[in-house]
């Protein structure tokens, strides 16, 4: 019967918002209990997570007080549990090599770079170009440097365009500003135009 005004009696409102109450309830405590899975489960080990994750990274990094590379990043992960422990750089990056003026004095970038920083050494991955003080470029699919021994190197195909040819090899290695390099293999040298 309804109430005055032509609304349901509230008697069969309470009653059926009781009833939906229980049931959602009891659906929550199934999914809780002892025998439901913690969201945590999932993550089965801390090691495989970055512990700190930062995006528009731009910075200078110095070795002895003395300034020598700017790094840019749109986004820079840390993964310090791993082993060997490293940052990701995996939407891209540019790295410049700069003078004691703070000068550029030769540049690299790359879809995907990580940084080994225990071990002093970057691997770049995916359009690597680079640029010397001679203004000759490099441009590889897979560059890895190693600051600790100052040598940059490739096993993959790589091409280098000088002032007046461009050279095509396959392995590669060079002093770290890239200005003394030798091509392991090399498929063509091709002169340049005049432009």
């Amino acid at each position: 019967m309804a109430e005055p005004g032509g609304t349901v009696p509230s008697r069969r409102i309470m009653y059926a918002a009781t009833v939906i109450l229980a049931v959602v309830t009891s659906f929550f405590c199934l999914s809780c209990g002892n025998g439901g899975k913690q969201f945590g489960a999932a993550v089965t080990s801390r090691d495989s997570m970055s512990v700190m994750t930062t995006y528009g990274v731009s910075m200078l990094i110095s070795e002895n007080g003395v300034v020598h590379y700017r790094v840019s990043a749109e986004e820079w992960k840390v993964f310090d549990r791993l082993n060997p422990p490293f940052h990701a750089m995996e939407q891209g990056v540019l790295l410049h090599v700069l003078d004691t003026a703070m000068n550029v004095e030769s540049s690299i970038s790359a879809d995907t770079a990580y940084d080994y920083y225990d071990k002093k050494l970057w691997e770049l991955r995916g359009n690597v170009h680079a640029e010397n003080v001679k203004h000759e470029k490099f441009d590889t699919e897979l560059l890895f440097w190693d600051d600790r021994r100052g040598k940059i190197y490739s096993d993959s195909l790589i091409r280098i365009e000088q002032e007046n040819q461009i050279i095509i090899g396959h392995g590669f290695e060079s002093n770290s500003n890239m200005t003394e390099y030798t091509i392991r293999k090399t498929e063509g040298i091709f002169p340049v135009q005049d432009r």
